[in-house]
């Protein structure tokens, strides 16, 4: 209460090597996301690289079920989008009471950390490029 947080309705442009925030993020049912993704109202096991998207990726689900290629560090992993992350609301009891995404996150499953081959300590915000696959 009396923080002010900034909303997005759209993310930059999607390139070849679109730069972005990785975070770290749970899709299974007690973890971070909550409630089932979006996509396939399903949880997703954090051995799958799976992704959610801030709101302006997300494009109103057009990418829901499609890979993207996630990049950093002289690799790149395959990962498919199954949830949005909210950009444009938040700080309410539908997301827990947490602020909005930025418009240039990536939520990814440790699955999709590992495939990059990052050190566990480096796990939570790193800058990643990724396009779609």
């Amino acid at each position: 209460e009396g923080r002010n947080y900034t909303t997005y309705e759209c993310s930059p442009p999607v390139s070849r090597s679109t730069k972005a925030v990785l975070n770290l993020n749970s899709f299974e049912e007690g973890g971070d996301g909550g409630k089932p993704s979006k996509c396939d109202d399903k949880y997703h096991s954090d051995h799958t690289p799976v992704v959610a998207l801030s709101t302006g990726w997300y494009s109103s689900g057009s990418r829901c079920l499609k890979n993207i290629t996630i990049s950093a560090k002289g690799r790149s992993v395959d990962a498919m989008v199954v949830d949005e992350c909210d950009s444009s609301m938040g700080c309410d009891k539908k997301h827990y009471y947490l602020p909005p995404c930025d418009n240039n996150i990536v939520d990814a499953s440790q699955a999709v950390w590992r495939a990059l081959g990052l050190p566990l300590d480096d796990w939570g915000d790193m800058d990643i490029t990724w396009t779609d696959a």
